[in-house]
């Protein structure tokens, strides 16, 4: 008979699987966010090889971000009701799915039923995972889960990028090499994530839940609309250098190396995601309004880059602006979602997303548009006026709105 002393207490076990779980589903946001820009440095092989224009390029980086909005509206709030385990085991699968479409895509209509499917199943995954992260934090470590949402989707965009890079640069076919170790590393998440435990409480409701609907918890809603214009500068900038940071690019030295195009992402996603682990430990409101105070200079640094010919000085505005991203996305997260309660996180963190990519999306279609119509050069000088207005609008609002606990 075994001795009480040679059992593991139950807190221990609980402990050991709050720690894998929630790293789980750490690598899971940064699986799917690396998967959502790996086709980012792609862009240009695609175009050479299909010869399709900025605006049909915007409209393909767009249908992704217009299905995960789609995903967030309508399944957002189904991991409350169904289990996180199930939802977001499907979710993996589909991602692994529309790998396989991005693996064998031949034109450009398989490239944007690829990016619909996996914007859908980045929709209904990021939700999920992200109220899981909520739900495994440490209690001994409180705020650790907001962190990490606010770190870890940078961090994946940053990797995805460097990785897809670096396989355009060096790997044969690489249209195909960049989704094979995505499509095994879901499958294999799909797997993990169902032997964690399941932390919603499964209720009625997950059809009418599917309704297209935003919800935010009533605690963090004055925080949102005080925090959404620095919020939309900020993810405005991301769609503009995910979709035609590669062009701008191209337009200022035709002659670079051909990763030059994925670097330029990268780097706004490096810096966001340091920005974010620097100040981690810094008051969310400060953190907030330094990044949108730094989404100003990158957008005017950026804007001078083609007048001046100079890679340089858009890698510069690309890393201040990239700190200015980060930052604005982990101050606007650790403000919204400590308030909401533990029903209310999916639904919070969802409605969250909704607004990054309509803020993500729409400008950069407008932008592919802007393009076809006025020039690259023209379209960077409207998108960078657009920006630093917003920031503006963010700031005097912070600054005139009293301190309030």
């Amino acid at each position: 008979m075994l001795s009480v002393t040679a059992l593991p207490s139950r807190r221990r076990l609980n402990a050991l699987g709050r720690r894998g779980a929630f790293r789980l589903h750490a690598s899971v946001l940064v699986a799917l966010l690396a998967a959502s820009s790996a086709p980012t440095p792609l862009y240009a092989l695609y175009q050479a090889a299909w010869h399709f224009s900025a605006m049909t390029l915007t409209v393909v980086f767009s249908a992704y971000a217009l299905a995960l909005l789609v995903a967030l509206l309508t399944a957002g709030t189904l991991s409350d009701h169904l289990g996180r385990r199930p939802v977001l085991a499907g979710a993996l699968l589909a991602e692994a799915v529309a790998m396989t479409v991005f693996a064998t895509a031949q034109g450009v209509p398989a490239l944007i039923a690829a990016r619909i499917l996996q914007g859908l199943a980045t929709g209904v995954a990021t939700s999920a995972a992200g109220a899981a992260l909520l739900d495994f934090e440490d209690p001994d470590r409180p705020g650790r889960a907001t962190v990490a949402n606010g770190i870890t989707p940078v961090a994946g965009m940053a990797v995805g990028v460097l990785a897809a890079t670096a396989l355009v640069q060096y790997a044969p076919a690489p249209t195909r090499t960049v989704y094979l170790p995505l499509l095994l590393l879901f499958t294999a998440q799909a797997a993990a994530v169902l032997l964690t435990p399941e932390t919603a409480h499964p209720h009625p409701g997950a059809w009418r839940s599917l309704r297209p609907a935003i919800t935010v918890a009533p605690a963090s809603r004055p925080t949102l609309a005080l925090t959404t214009p620095g919020i939309v500068a900020a993810w405005a900038l991301g769609g503009f250098y995910s979709s035609l940071g590669p062009s701008l690019a191209r337009l200022i030295d035709p002659h670079a190396a051909r990763a030059t195009g994925g670097l330029v992402f990268f780097t706004l996603t490096a810096a966001a995601g340091i920005a974010g682990h620097t100040a981690r430990a810094l008051p969310a409101r400060t953190v907030s309004l330094a990044g949108t105070a730094l989404l100003i200079p990158g957008a005017l640094l950026t804007l001078s880059s083609p007048q001046l010919h100079s890679l340089p000085a858009l890698f510069a505005g690309t890393a201040v602006a990239g700190a200015g991203f980060g930052a604005v996305t982990q101050g606007a997260l650790r403000l919204l979602l400590p308030p909401a309660a533990p029903g209310e996180r999916a639904g919070t963190l969802a409605a969250y997303y909704v607004l990054s990519y309509l803020a993500m999306s729409i400008p950069a279609v407008l932008a592919g548009l802007l393009t076809n119509l006025y020039g690259l050069q023209k379209a960077v000088s409207l998108y960078a006026a657009t920006v630093v207005l917003l920031a503006l609008i963010g700031l005097t609002r912070a600054v005139r709105r009293p301190r309030t606990a």
